[in-house]
């Protein structure tokens, strides 16, 4: 099993949810190699967005995954007496069978796996998967063509998905566990706010403290949105109940690889 605690503990300088010219990266990976290194991390986890079984111009191909594999090699062998680099996946939970437990995913030789959910399905059609992450504008368009402007629908099976992504198995760290927040909010001002939304989010964190899984502190939008996911007010549940977390940037870009990362540690750190 993949020791995250050790890293956690050693130093504060890792991520472990970063993107690559596979999938939605910006850069190509061994930018974010250098300027990991020119930062002083010590600790460096990639997590393409997985192949999925549903259209997505974000994922990436079964096709390029030995390319993957053969690039993290070649990163190793130039550059892993300076850095630990990490092999992994963000694979996408679409349905039952269909996400990290598949045997697919299970016999990649992957150091870990993030579990997430970024497609639900549309309110008259279960096979029609819907992306309902990414920019607000994208969102709202999709609330009305694909979700008859059910806002409730979208949170409801949100969550439906991460439990039973978190049933499942198969993958060692949750993905942005309420990632739908932020949208969700900006379509109905507040709806995270509301008790039933809450009641969603505590359900699922103890149904991963249940299943002994790590919580991803995802501070991709904290400097631009001035959210963490999970949100910042489920940190104290987190300090409380002692939750295994890691902080990572979810990095598309080499100059976010620590973006917002230090002030979610030190905010973790004086609760």
């Amino acid at each position: 099993m993949f020791d995250f605690n050790r890293i956690t503990q050693e130093t504060d300088l890792y991520n472990l949810h970063t993107h690559t010219q596979f999938c939605d990266g910006h850069s190509p990976m061994e930018d974010f190699v250098v300027e990991a290194i020119a930062q002083g991390f010590t600790h460096l986890g990639f997590t393409p967005h997985s192949p999925i079984s549903v259209d997505s111009p974000v994922n990436m191909n079964r096709d390029q995954v030995q390319a993957y594999f053969d690039e993290i090699d070649r990163l190793r062998s130039a550059y892993g007496d300076r850095i630990h680099l990490y092999t992994s996946m963000e694979i996408d939970y679409v349905g039952a069978g269909d996400g990290p437990a598949s045997d697919y995913f299970q016999q990649l030789p992957l150091d870990y796996r993030i579990g997430s959910v970024h497609f639900i399905p549309s309110i008259n059609d279960s096979a029609d998967m819907v992306d309902i992450d990414g920019k607000f504008a994208g969102f709202k368009a999709r609330m009305g063509e694909k979700f008859n402007g059910d806002i409730e629908y979208v949170v409801n099976r949100f969550f439906a998905q991460m439990m039973a992504m978190v049933d499942e198995g198969g993958f060692d760290i949750v993905g942005h566990m309420d990632k739908i927040g932020f949208n969700a909010s900006q379509y109905r001002a507040n709806i995270d706010e509301e008790p039933w939304f809450d009641k969603l989010v505590i359900d699922l964190f103890e149904n991963i403290m249940d299943h002994h899984l790590t919580i991803e502190i995802n501070t991709k939008a904290w400097l631009q949105r001035n959210r963490f996911y999970p949100n910042l007010k489920y940190f104290g549940m987190v300090k409380r109940f002692n939750a295994p977390v890691v902080v990572n940037s979810d990095a598309h870009y080499p100059t976010l690889i620590n973006s917002g990362r230090l002030e979610a540690i030190k905010l973790l750190n004086v609760l």
